[in-house]
């Protein structure tokens, strides 16, 4: 009966979030209480879990999440994005062009949220495309499948950061793992996948793409530039090692919580993106709170998926799941990335996958033996990316800005994103038999 009503639950949310178009927050806050009452709880402790759920979810969360949307909006105000794609331009050349685009996506994508990435990359790949003569797909699947990778792949990003927090799972090992197999996802989905698309031909609305050009010796420094945008990355990955040979160090201890990193990380970007190259510190305030209000929505959904989890816990539900699934005989890194993915088939939501995912195989996770949960961390998030189709925001970003048909718009970015999530599931089994 719980698997039946769970199957009910996610089936209601689907309907609710994609076909009547409500707010996903107000359908996981809907969901959550009907699942209660289904189950059998009280009124005071549906109440209580849904509380308890919204705010164990996003605590350290919001933060990472907040100072990761004002990192990102300085590393796009300031023109350093524009920086780094230049450089890696000249370096790679025309030849070697579709890698150093997948490389600059990379690098733009860890700080930036994907719909930001997205926006700030496409007048650059435009602009190359123009400049080149080369194909417009051929040049841009490189830069947006690095941005889909480090969406679903990396931390700081919303959905790889909540589930990780969620599963306990070290966020600097689960940096260290995403890097690792987002290598061969970006190779495979970007440079290699782009080059059979250069039949592809559409006719684009300039007006589109229009975007704020910083004259370059406005711009930070290449290596200004580069510091900031990897700087969480250099803070995460560098107290994931020392922690475990300073185990009592205080300071350590304190830069090791993800949230110091991104405030470090911000702060850096503060003075050498924004005041040393010129803003007022009200001017970069003003950048920071636009920023933080951009990930509001982000915020929202999170805490409403906390909240279905949470509900999931209390009724013993998750329980009763992760026993059931105990009996299956299947790989809970392959269990965890095949949720993930019928739920991103259904909702859309890459975020809404991985998060729903992650509530159902808590107990079962937590649990298992021998799995890293850094490593379900990536199965899910790399399910979470399988096939964007039409019920999902990017699919129509895409379509829209690029002039697909519909028909065309599978075969390139759903393909692509497919592509991501195969290779990201691959390269989690193989890295398990090592770690």
């Amino acid at each position: 009966m719980p698997i039946l009503l769970t199957f009910f639950a996610i089936l209601a949310l689907v309907l609710l979030v994609a076909f009547v178009k409500l707010d996903t927050f107000i359908s996981f806050i809907l969901i959550a209480i009907a699942l209660g009452f289904a189950t059998g709880m009280e009124i005071p402790a549906i109440g209580k879990s849904i509380q308890t759920g919204i705010g164990g979810t996003l605590g350290d969360l919001i933060l990472i999440i907040g100072f990761g949307a004002m990192l990102g909006k300085l590393v796009a105000e300031s023109g350093a994005a524009q920086r780094i794609t230049d450089a890696l331009i000249n370096v790679f050349g025309e030849k070697y062009l579709q890698w150093g685009l997948a490389l600059a996506g990379f690098i733009i994508g860890i700080p930036l949220f994907y719909n930001a990435g997205f926006i700030i990359v496409v007048p650059l790949i435009f602009t190359i495309a123009a400049s080149t003569k080369l194909p417009l797909l051929y040049v841009g699947i490189p830069m947006l499948s690095a941005l889909s990778v480090a969406h679903g792949f990396l931390p700081p990003h919303p959905s790889p950061a909540a589930i990780a927090l969620q599963l306990k799972a070290d966020v600097g090992q689960t940096l260290i793992y995403g890097i690792i197999i987002s290598i061969p996802a970006i190779a495979i989905a970007g440079p290699i996948f782009g080059r059979t698309l250069k039949k592809y031909k559409p006719q684009i609305d300039g007006n589109l793409f229009v975007i704020k050009d910083i004259p370059k010796e406005k711009q930070p420094t290449l290596g200004i530039s580069l510091l900031v945008a990897l700087m969480p990355v250099f803070l995460l990955t560098f107290s994931s090692f020392t922690k475990k040979y300073f185990p009592d160090s205080q300071l350590i201890k304190l830069v090791s919580e993800p949230y110091i990193g991104m405030l470090i990380s911000l702060l850096l970007a503060m003075y050498l993106l924004g005041i040393r190259q010129g803003d007022s510190i009200k001017t970069v305030s003003k950048q920071l709170e636009e920023a933080f209000k951009s990930s509001a929505g982000i915020l929202l959904i999170i805490g409403g998926a906390g909240a279905l989890k949470q509900i999931l816990k209390d009724s013993g539900t998750s329980d009763y799941i992760g026993q059931q699934l105990q009996g299956l005989d299947i790989n809970p890194l392959i269990l965890g990335w095949t949720i993930a993915a019928v739920l991103r088939l259904c909702v859309g939501s890459a975020t809404v996958a991985g998060l729903t995912a992650v509530g159902i195989l808590a107990p079962l996770i937590q649990n298992q033996v021998g799995i890293k949960p850094e490593l379900m961390v990536l199965s899910i998030g790399a399910g979470s990316l399988l096939f964007s189709h039409l019920n999902d925001g990017g699919f129509w970003l895409f379509k829209e800005y690029f002039n697909l048909s519909i028909k065309d718009t599978i075969k390139t970015w759903s393909v692509m994103e497919t592509i991501v999530s195969v290779v990201g599931l691959i390269g989690v089994l193989i890295l398990n038999l090592f770690v």
